[in-house]
């Protein structure tokens, strides 16, 4: 019985991702990206005046209502439970590779399956990029990688990166003149605040109680034959589609989508590296920020690590450019060279943790 309303939560889980990222385009956010944890920490990471990419600068509520609904959820099923310690800086590094290579592909993997759900084809390149990433990641857990253990922490340093999220939020409603505002682009198109934060608290809400991952759906099938959260990801994509269709968002094909190009090995390279270090991280971006809400600085860390990945990203030209009229769009040789030193990056970290693991055993 608990096992099928495990299914159940799970396929509901993704049910109301997939709806409320719909309703969340016809509101205002761009389309194809009604949810997207690398987006919105770019924009943040815009908004707070940490690159200069007028395109992609907005304080984004969903994700403050994400952390906060996991952390809610938490509480009252008393999961919250702060710990961290396990590898801080590594997962910092492994966190800013990873929003790289979800910038070159213009998308993590949540957007990804967004995508799909509107049409657009570029992204089954990217899934297949993710997906190997994810072998690759497999075949280091099997020979026995761990960043090691965490430790338990005093409960004031669970509630301190959701604090100062809500802080900085806060001074985002009441000062907003401290903060950066894109004037077009993806950064200008957004939803309603109150929306958007009701958006985010609610998926924060049944992420923590589904413990929704999209990594973590691809590596229980491949290592425990484990179908369940991989529905959750098949939801997402079926209601996205459904609701795509009634809002006339669907377009089906490889060019003309919004926010994405065809430049299809850097779609492929990206997302492998977001698969791989996702992997070794322990969950996707979405899994982190709920991590974070249940108090485990590690995911804090990497969160951390993903928003500087972002600044970095774009201070330095290294993000996929979107196909227009004018250009096929797809990485600088900047964005290329750094999935590259990602990916070895990524392949040493794994390869050294496992020396250890073998060594310690």
């Amino acid at each position: 019985m608990s096992n099928k309303k495990s299914y159940a939560g799970i396929i509901a889980t993704g049910a109301i991702i997939g709806a409320i990222a719909v309703i969340l385009v016809v509101l205002g956010n761009p389309k194809n990206m009604g949810f997207c944890i690398a987006c919105f920490l770019r924009d943040i990471a815009g908004a707070t005046k940490l690159h200069s990419a007028g395109i992609v600068q907005y304080f984004r509520p969903e994700i403050v209502g994400l952390v906060i609904g996991s952390m809610a959820m938490a509480l009252i099923g008393k999961e919250f439970s702060p710990k961290g310690g396990s590898a801080p800086v590594t997962r910092f590094f492994l966190g800013a590779f990873v929003m790289i290579g979800a910038l070159v592909f213009l998308g993590c993997p949540l957007r990804m399956v967004l995508r799909l759900g509107g049409g657009d084809l570029n992204a089954l390149v990217g899934l297949a990029g993710f997906a190997a990433g994810i072998l690759v990641g497999i075949f280091f857990l099997n020979k026995g990688f761990s960043l090691k253990r965490t430790y338990k922490l005093p409960t004031s340093e669970g509630f301190t990166f959701p604090g100062i999220l809500v802080l900085l939020f806060l001074l985002f409603l009441t000062v907003p003149t401290l903060f950066a505002f894109s004037q077009k682009g993806p950064g200008s198109m957004h939803a309603p605040i109150i929306a958007a934060l009701i958006a985010g608290l609610v998926v924060g809400a049944v992420c923590q109680k589904s413990r929704m991952c999209m990594v973590a759906g691809i590596r229980d099938l491949v290592l425990f034959k484990d179908w369940k959260l991989l529905l959750g990801f098949v939801t997402i994509i079926i209601t996205a589609l459904i609701g795509n269709l009634i809002t006339n968002n669907f377009h089906l094909g490889f060019s003309g989508q919004p926010i994405a190009h065809s430049v299809h090995l850097w779609n492929f390279m990206g997302m492998l590296i977001v698969g791989l270090g996702s992997v070794l991280l322990g969950g996707c971006p979405l899994r982190q920020l709920i991590l974070t809400g249940e108090g485990n600085t590690d995911s804090a860390v990497t969160v951390l690590g993903y928003i500087v990945g972002a600044a970095f990203a774009h201070n330095f030209g290294l993000a996929g450019a979107a196909a227009s009229a004018e250009s096929i769009g797809g990485p600088s040789i900047s964005g290329k060279i750094a999935v590259m030193i990602g990916l070895a990056v990524m392949l040493v970290i794994a390869a050294m943790n496992v020396a250890k693991s073998k060594k310690n055993a």
